[in-house]
């Protein structure tokens, strides 16, 4: 028995404003949906994050819909949590629960446990930093479950775990249930696997199937995992996917036409048009110049962009330290500036992906719809 486990779709995000951006984030979806089927997997895990914006575009449902209909057609379940990009603050009926009422997709956000082909399956949307200590009886109850059933036992969840990322860490492993042998996780863009000797199963992020605005541009590749659960020990294989390269360069300004050449070179070899960052350090920087090298790369990229580094160790110790997730980065500082963490999460996760995409309407509504929510609870 094998299942797919999938995460941080974000499907309806336009990056950089450009539609074909939105488009390789369907193209990797699909690709996964595609394998998935091929692979003849018994079932699909969604890891929260289907969506990049509570309220997304026709294109993006649809999307979504077409491929669990073709999961359907092949006989193949799957199971969703909800990401914090799902959930709304202001409106009660998440676009995800559609999928769930239609019987296209089965819910488990709510912590209680489903049996599917002998497998307990469980799972949790994903839980504010502020509100985990309200969870922990929960854990405790789908543990006890998870201890007494005798197949595999998977657990869902969207959130960030300590010791993996300490910026985005909302619990740590020994918050986790221990008794289930695989922890199907979102919430961290990047690959990673661990086995934690207080737990009965990996800990397992898939990370992203593309690269989103939260992760900036870098080198590195996308994929989900792939789950073996025939034997008594669940073994995942992370399928990597095809997505668009991204190429992020240091250069000094003096060697700055040397580099636009060497990624010429390099992108010639590329089956689609790269995403691409220089940065560039020095002294005297002629910011005329730099235009023209850079310009050179307009007919081969996608996208590119420049910036200026300072060489100091004092930066590159900031970059080394920056967090994994710019929105959780956001969130903090939004809360700071506005005192209510409540508010934060509304202006960046669901008022600037609007506003962003140019979705001027929808964003007025949604302040409109907020504000009459505000004065109702007075």
């Amino acid at each position: 028995m094998m299942f797919s486990h999938i995460s941080d779709i974000h499907l309806g995000l336009m990056q950089y404003g450009l539609e074909e951006r939105e488009n390789d984030i369907y193209s990797a979806f699909n690709e996964s949906i595609d394998t998935s089927i091929k692979d003849h997997v018994d079932f699909v895990i969604f890891a929260g994050d289907i969506f990049h914006v509570p309220n997304p575009s026709g294109t993006a449902i649809v999307q979504m819909a077409n491929a669990l209909k073709r999961l359907k057609e092949s006989q193949i379940e799957s199971f969703f949590v909800l990401g914090e990009h799902d959930i709304s603050r202001i409106r009660s009926t998440p676009i995800p629960y559609v999928y769930h009422n239609l019987n296209f997709s089965k819910y488990v956000g709510n912590g209680k446990p489903v049996v599917y082909k002998n497998v307990l399956i469980a799972g949790f949307d994903k839980i504010r930093k502020s509100e985990m200590q309200n969870y922990y009886d929960k854990f405790e109850q789908i543990d006890k479950a998870a201890k007494e059933h005798m197949g595999h036992k998977i657990l869902v969840m969207h959130q960030g775990i300590s010791e993996i990322n300490k910026f985005a860490g909302e619990l740590s492993s020994t918050d986790l249930p221990r008794n289930f042998t695989y922890y199907a996780m979102g919430h961290l863009h990047d690959q990673f696997l661990k086995q934690f000797s207080h737990l009965s199963g990996p800990v397992a992020y898939p990370g992203s199937i593309e690269t989103t605005a939260s992760e900036g541009i870098k080198e590195s590749q996308k994929g989900f995992y792939e789950v073996d659960i025939s034997g008594k020990e669940a073994k995942p294989n992370w399928i990597k996917l095809d997505t668009r390269p991204q190429i992020s360069q240091k250069t000094e300004f003096d060697t700055l036409e040397k580099t636009v050449s060497d990624i010429l070179e390099k992108i010639s070899k590329l089956a689609k048009k790269p995403i691409v960052e220089i940065r560039i350090s020095g002294d005297n920087i002629e910011s005329d110049i730099v235009q023209t090298q850079m310009a050179r790369l307009a007919p081969q990229t996608l996208h590119y962009v420049w910036r200026l580094i300072q060489n100091n160790d004092g930066n590159s110790s900031v970059l080394l330290d920056r967090p994994a997730s710019i929105d959780d980065e956001l969130i903090r500082l939004a809360s700071n500036c506005l005192g209510k963490n409540e508010l934060a999460t509304f202006a960046i996760m669901e008022l600037l992906p609007l506003l962003s995409s140019n979705r001027t309407d929808e964003a007025e509504q949604l302040v409109i719809e907020r504000f009459e929510q505000f004065k109702r609870s007075k």
